[in-house]
């Protein structure tokens, strides 16, 4: 789903119940594809995993995750 065709994530983020799901369901292929790769491809524990791949990325989607997920 996290690279599906845009109409069908778009979808899904809007039927989502969990904020954090919708948030990265609406991300670039970029920013999801690295999430795949770096989270669902780690040997880390998945909240580990998850939490590493968020500090790594650019300033402007930890301040959207921030703004949609944390403060939404």
């Amino acid at each position: 789903m996290l690279l599906g065709p845009a109409p069908v994530r778009l979808a899904a983020a809007r039927g989502a119940s969990d904020a954090q799901e919708a948030w990265m369901l609406r991300q670039p292929r970029e920013v999801r594809a690295s999430f795949v790769r770096e989270v669902f491809g780690s040997k880390l524990p998945y909240e580990r995993a998850q939490e590493i791949w968020m500090l790594r990325q650019p300033k402007a989607v930890r301040e959207s995750y921030i703004r949609d997920v944390l403060d939404g």
